[in-house]
């Protein structure tokens, strides 16, 4: 079991935010969950919901992990 499972309360949910200053709009979250994530033509990442869909979850949490410059926040 991951660290990270072990602090995740069932039913809470999950929101996710962005460091603008980090943030270089490469589009490996947009890429991985468009529904959640996307970036605009004068590439600026867009979240489209800050709570997250139960289940959309599990991807939000691998396009945080994905994040090349970890400019997305996770709260559980």
């Amino acid at each position: 079991m991951l660290y990270s499972e072990l602090h995740r309360i069932p039913g809470r949910p999950v929101k996710v935010s962005v460091d603008r200053d980090a943030c270089e709009a490469n589009a490996v979250c947009a890429g991985l969950v468009p529904e959640v994530f996307e970036v605009d033509d004068e590439d600026e990442l867009h979240i489209l919901t800050s709570e997250v869909p139960p289940e959309l979850a599990d991807r939000v949490r691998e396009a945080v992990m994905s994040c090349p410059k970890t400019a997305l926040l996770l709260e559980e």
